[in-house]
Parts: structure tokens; C-alpha cells; sequence
């Protein structure tokens, strides 16, 4: 007998396929028992879209309201182009190989008391105590600041006025002169011929601007080795280690009777103020974000005075500085010894002409000219761990171990700054 077979149920002649139907019926089903598995998919991929649409909106959001803060902003810059006041002779930039050119910056500060927040006394202004070039290296790895004394002797040579009119030149004039006969142009000229670098840009800021961009990061720490009371001026400080911000800041640079209360000691602390600010601005990520960045110009732009074309290029100058360490950016005052012939008045020394010449061959600092240098990473009573964070009742204090520790104590207690 045959084998038997088991016994087939009778099926429905199935309908003819055609190709393409036929290649998707062999693919296997990949839904599962009950197709769910599709179901959740379709799902995340509508949580996905919505997420990334989401973002997308943001950051055109964010996109769109930092090209309308650069335009408001940008609109509010005084500019002025000073290059016709500062004449024909000025020295040539020495070439220097770098991903970048170096920039000498000349930052002043103007002593105005006219404008809003600019009356802080009873005294008129007009002048400028406070000249810095700000150089900042091709390779953007370093910066520093170089202040010169206002008493510092010089011979200033003829200026030029908006007008067109001439200044004459005087000899042994003090430096700060420069600003009051002729304003920043005469300065910048000053400081071109003394020195023989080309400045590329300059900045003026007045009282008003100085407190605005301490507020814009909340305060900037700062340690008070005494209590300053100078009511002449409607100064009072109490002595701490604490955040300053607004008048109070203002204050702080601008008084001078703490340690020797020469104009020496209160280029010292203006020194320290300026890294601790730069610390706390670069340790706080403001400069990673560009939005940030305008809105830190946001703050002093209506008091700021330069020959950068528009805010984005002034913005990029302070982008920069992220990818240079705390370490390299350093604060020296141009080498000077006191004055025999005009006592109060101080004279540059020869190592000067040597930390012109590194400034225009874009070179570091040798060990000798950074001779009481103040950098953004060791700011002195300043908290080293969190920048602006915490207060203390006085000076920080730490151990002197080596005579070399004593000396640089030494100099800061007389200069008024903590040790």
C-alpha cells in the first residue's frame, strides 16, 4: 500500500502576485505578534522630529537674538578714526611671522566728570590718569598689559587737533599733559614716538563704562588689606576679602590713600583688579559664547570711545582671549626710577627701551622685565580655587618661604594689596 499522506485541507487558490508585490511578501514580517513594535518606532521617531525641530527653533531663536544685539548694539559705538591727528611720522609695524598679526592696543581713561554717572565728586576732570597698551601675541597664546605712570617725564612732541591746528611740543612734560592739551590723539602720539610701537587700535573708557562691565559680571573679588577712608572724595572701603562692584569698584581703583598713596601703588592695584577681572571673566565661560560677549560689551558701550569699525571686531579682540591661559596673561609697569630733578615725578629707565623692542618683535617677556609682574592666575588675596566666590573678614595670608616670598610681600603691603 502507498504510503498515506496526511490529509490537506483545501485552500483558496491564492491571487497571482505581481513582481514587486511577490519581493515584499518574501521579506520577513518584522512587526511581531500584534505589529506594536511599529507602532513605538512611529512614535520616537515623532518624539525625535518634534526635539529636533524644537532645538532647531532655539537656536535660531538664539542665533537671531544675537545678530539683533550686535545690530542695536552696533549702532551705539562711538567711533572716531583718529589717524589724521596722529601724522605722517609714525613708527612701521616690524613683520612677525603667526597665524595672525600681533594688535598693541592703547586703552585710556578718560577722567570726565560730564555725562551720566561720570559726576562721582566735587573735582572737574578732563584729564586721563590711567594710560595701559593692552599687546596681544600673534599666536593669541599670550597678552599683557603695560602701564606707564601718569607723573612719568617725557618729551611730548607736537600734536595735531581735529581742526588741524598744532600742539606744540614741550619738553619734560608729564605724560598725563598729553590727554588734557590734546585728548587721546595727542596720547597715542605720545606714546608712538616714546616708545616707537605702532598702535593699532585704541579704547577710551570713563567712570560710567568701568562700573557698568564690573556689574555685567557681578562684581570682581578683591582683597582689602585696611579700612580706606578718604572723605574728600566720598571714598569708604572696609577691609576684607569680598566682591566690589559699581561705586564701590570705582573706588577702589581710583583712591590712593592706602599703603604709600603714591600713583605708583594705585597702578599696582588697578593691575590686580584688572586680572582678577579678566580671571573671573575667563574662568566663567563668558568669552566661549559670543552672546555673551556682546552682552558684556552691552554693558559699557554707550560709555566707550575707540576706532574699531563696529562691535564685531572689538568683540573678536575680547573672543580671543579664551584660548589664552590665565598664566599668560600678565599685568608690568613700564620700568621707571624716581626723578632727582622733579621730586614726585618719576623718569623712564633704560630697561624700557628693552620691553619696547619685545613688544614690537611680538617676543615674551624676559624674566627682568616681568619684575613685579601681577598675571590673571595669582592675583594677590585673591581666592585661587573659585574666582569671586567667597568673602573673608581680612587679608588671605600665605607663608613666605623663600626671601624672594618676603620681598614681593614687601612690595604689595606697600602698595596696599594683600599678601
Amino acid at each position: 500500500m502507498p504510503d498515506e499522506q496526511p490529509e490537506q485541507s483545501e485552500q483558496p487558490a491564492q491571487p497571482e502576485l505581481g513582481p514587486a508585490r511577490a519581493e515584499a511578501r518574501r521579506k520577513p514580517d518584522t512587526r511581531g505578534r500584534s505589529g506594536r513594535r511599529r507602532g513605538r518606532t512611529r512614535r520616537r521617531h515623532t518624539v525625535a522630529r518634534v526635539l529636533g525641530i524644537t532645538v532647531l527653533v532655539l537656536a535660531m531663536v538664539t542665533g537671531l537674538s544675537v545678530v539683533f544685539l550686535y545690530r542695536s548694539l552696533d549702532g551705539s559705538l562711538a567711533t572716531e578714526d583718529l589717524g589724521e591727528q596722529l601724522g605722517d611720522d609714525r613708527p612701521t609695524a616690524v613683520p612677525v611671522e603667526g597665524p595672525q598679526d600681533p594688535l598693541n592696543i592703547l586703552v585710556m581713561g578718560d577722567d570726565t566728570r560730564e555725562g551720566a554717572g561720570n559726576a562721582i565728586d566735587r573735582e572737574t576732570g578732563g584729564g586721563s590718569d590711567t594710560t595701559i597698551l593692552f599687546h596681544l601675541s600673534a599666536d593669541r597664546e599670550s597678552a599683557y598689559g603695560v602701564s606707564i605712570p601718569r607723573d612719568t617725564l617725557v618729551d611730548r612732541p607736537e600734536c595735531y587737533t581735529e581742526d588741524g591746528d598744532t600742539i606744540p611740543p614741550s619738553s619734560g612734560a608729564m605724560w598725563n599733559a598729553a590727554y588734557s592739551v590734546g585728548g587721546p590723539a595727542c596720547t597715542m602720539r605720545q606714546f608712538e614716538q616714546v616708545t616707537g610701537i605702532k598702535l593699532d587700535n585704541y579704547v577710551v573708557v570713563d567712570f560710567q563704562g568701568f562700573q557698568d562691565m564690573v556689574d555685567a559680571i557681578d562684581g570682581v573679588e578683591v582683597c582689602i588689606p585696611e579700612d580706606i577712608v578718604d572723605p574728600d572724595h566720598g571714598i569708604n572701603l572696609e577691609a576684607g576679602t569680598r566682591e566690589i562692584q559699581g561705586r564701590e569698584a570705582l573706588n577702589y581703583v581710583r583712591v590712593r590713600d592706602i599703603g604709600n598713596g603714591s600713583d605708583i601703588s594705585r597702578i599696582k592695584r588697578q593691575q590686580a583688579f584688572i586680572a582678577a577681572m579678566a580671571k573671573k571673566v575667563v574662568s566663567g565661560n563668558v568669552l566661549a559664547r559670543p552672546d555673551r560677549v556682546l552682552n558684556f560689551l552691552d554693558a559699557a558701550i554707550g560709555s566707550l570711545t575707540t576706532d574699531f569699525e563696529n562691535l564685531w571686531d572689538l568683540s573678536k579682540v575680547g573672543y580671543s582671549f579664551q584660548h589664552i591661559g590665565l598664566d599668560n596673561i600678565k599685568f608690568v609697569t613700564a620700568p621707571f626710577e624716581y626723578s632727582e630733578s622733579q621730586p614726585g615725578r618719576v623718569e623712564l629707565l633704560p630697561e624700557a627701551e628693552r620691553l619696547w623692542e619685545r613688544i614690537k618683535n611680538d617676543e615674551p617677556l624676559t624674566r627682568r622685565l616681568q619684575d613685579g609682574v601681577i598675571s590673571a592666575d595669582d592675583v594677590p588675596g585673591v581666592n585661587d580655587d573659585d574666582p569671586g566666590a567667597g568673602t573673608s573678614d581680612g587679608p588671605s595670608a600665605s607663608p613666605s618661604g623663600t626671601p624672594e616670598d618676603a620681598a614681593r610681600d614687601e612690595e604689595l603691603a606697600a602698595v596696599g594689596l594683600c599678601t
